[in-house]
């Protein structure tokens, strides 16, 4: 049966504040856990706090003291959502192992919805970035073993594999190269619209929590290969905020904001395996419904059209977290040596790029870098967690 929130009903928005008691959520178990559930709650929260920055950026250029109050009312839900959600990460996880957890989310996100993705430029923007998040997790996994003495696979669970992916020195560009051009929302097919703000809310998520965690540490690599990454996050947030048309009014803007909460939580819904966390996704399901239901109204009298004109009548297949290991392994074969000039792809590296590697690096060796060798200094070697053979070039390398 296909699902059409734009036929459902959800709680009335003056029903759904909850008390303290019902905001004190059950953490995860971080031995014991799903990796993927832990995904599922990261995901999640990006998508709520971009609903909250948006509804607070709307707020901010709007006139009508009406729609203002309305934005207030249902952008306080959205934050008691964000809590609930958010507040499901278990408190006896480091940073480090949460981090981790961020950048599983962010390769097997990205992944899945770039083998979705029916437009082709569109699609290889999502290949692009994904192997720089990628590469990222592998930077991490090694800072990991060396400071806590743990290995990633305890987290990822043998679900991601754990090896390098376009090397992180070659992510920082010159900033106009990261700017690529927008769908066009009048021809661009809806789930489009939707993976844009799906991966554009996980990345501006990551950036944010990179940008406030990484200074409490003491280790200076830590420090460090926070704020290197931390870095590319916010390239990436520009790479994939500038997928989505600028044309789109703030009333488009709104409905295709909560159309996507609804479209996630249903999607997580299908496939959550921890009862509480699956509850919780059918609470927050059937409040996004109202919430969907109010920014009709408000477009309808606002902007003058037809919702169906710019949603799908009814949900796109369910988003999935699930292993890609083929699919990436394919992805390092082929293009891990590209890099970006104006709004396209290159393989060969430019003068422009050059000029800012020089420019950042001037000769020495970044973070990302020093963390590898750092580890098999201490470690012997450096960590990987490869799965179903050799790394992808490598094994190119032995055909040859």
């Amino acid at each position: 049966m296909t699902f059409n929130p734009l036929q459902e009903r959800g709680i009335p928005l003056d029903r759904q504040v909850r008390t303290w008691r019902e905001l004190n959520v059950t953490p995860l178990d971080p031995d014991h856990a799903d990796p993927y559930t832990r995904c599922r709650v990261i995901a999640m929260n990006g998508i709520e706090v971009e609903a909250i920055l948006f509804s607070h950026q709307f707020a901010r250029h709007c006139p009508d003291p009406e729609v203002k109050r309305q934005l207030a009312q249902t952008r306080y839900i959205e934050a008691q959502q964000q809590k609930a959600v958010n507040w499901l990460l278990p408190g006896l996880a480091s940073v480090l192992e949460t981090t981790l957890a961020y950048e599983q989310v962010a390769v097997d996100l990205t992944a899945w919805v770039a083998r979705m993705e029916p437009d082709p430029y569109l699609k290889q923007a999502y290949e692009f970035g994904v192997l720089e998040d990628f590469d990222h997790l592998y930077r991490y996994a090694n800072l990991f073993e060396m400071i806590e003495h743990r290995k990633a696979e305890k987290v990822v669970d043998q679900l991601t594999e754990v090896m390098p992916g376009r090397p992180t020195i070659r992510h920082h560009r010159h900033p106009i190269d990261n700017v690529r051009e927008p769908y066009d929302k009048t021809a661009a097919d809806p789930l489009s619209k939707l993976h844009a703000l799906t991966i554009m809310s996980a990345e501006q998520q990551t950036m944010n929590f990179y940008m406030n965690v990484g200074p409490q540490y003491m280790e200076p690599i830590a420090r460090q290969l926070y704020q290197e990454i931390g870095l590319i996050e916010e390239e990436h947030v520009t790479h994939y905020e500038s997928l989505v048309d600028p044309g789109e009014t703030w009333w488009e803007q709104l409905v295709n904001h909560e159309y996507n909460e609804c479209y996630l939580y249903y999607s997580f819904l299908q496939t959550e395996s921890d009862p509480k966390v699956k509850a919780i996704w059918e609470l927050h399901l059937n409040m996004e419904l109202e919430h969907l239901r109010l920014a009709v109204e408000l477009f309808r009298r606002h902007d003058g059209r037809e919702v169906e004109q710019v949603v799908a009548p009814r949900l796109p297949q369910p988003v999935t977290f699930e292993p890609n290991k083929g699919y990436l392994r394919e992805l390092i074969a082929t293009q891990i040596d590209y890099t970006t000039l104006g709004t396209g792809y290159v393989r060969e590296a430019h003068e422009r790029f050059e000029r800012m590697q020089e420019q950042l690096h001037g000769g020495e060796e970044p973070p990302s870098e020093q963390v590898i060798a750092d580890n098999r200094d201490k470690s012997g070697r450096e960590y990987r967690l490869e799965t179903e053979g050799p790394h992808p070039v490598e094994e190119l390398r032995m055909r040859d």
